[in-house]
């Protein structure tokens, strides 16, 4: 489970709209990398909401926003198109990205168990070192204090 001053783990992924995403491949940049459990879910919904709308205010401070879950391009697609997101959204299918970051957890919900993405934010500088870590990121504010952190770095 990474940590700060760790370097990220890489990954290609497909993102929606086509093409893929390579998080090594965006340095200098730093990357806001947050994880969220499913497109069109009330928690995810009004977070994806929260980043897109300070989407410009993140790129001058230096940043680039990508959310993942394991939902389809297809799923993502939708969830943009409905919501007018405007950053990248990212397939991780397969829960590899969501292992090698720790977020691929063991959850209950109504007495029953099952596993599931732990909502998570993950700031990347630009030499590709985790600089901050969000865990079980409540919603309300999340984007903005993820923000204030891209602009002290």
């Amino acid at each position: 489970m990474p940590d700060t001053s760790d370097i990220a783990p890489d990954f290609t992924l497909p993102r929606d709209g086509g093409g893929t995403v390579t998080l090594s491949a965006l340095r200098p940049k730093a990357v806001v990398l947050f994880f969220y459990p499913r497109d069109n879910t009330p928690g995810c919904t009004k977070e994806a909401i929260a980043f897109s709308g300070l989407k410009d205010t993140f790129e001058a401070a230096g940043a680039t926003l990508l959310g993942i879950s394991k939902d389809s391009v297809a799923s993502h697609e939708k969830f943009r198109d409905k919501q007018a997101l405007t950053m990248p959204l990212v397939s991780d299918a397969e829960a590899e990205t969501c292992e090698a970051y720790g977020v691929w957890k063991e959850k209950s919900m109504y007495g029953k168990t099952f596993f599931g993405i732990e909502r998570s934010t993950f700031l990347i500088d630009g030499k590709g070192r985790i600089a901050r870590v969000w865990r079980k990121v409540k919603v309300p504010g999340h984007a903005e204090e993820v923000l204030e952190a891209v602009k002290s770095l």
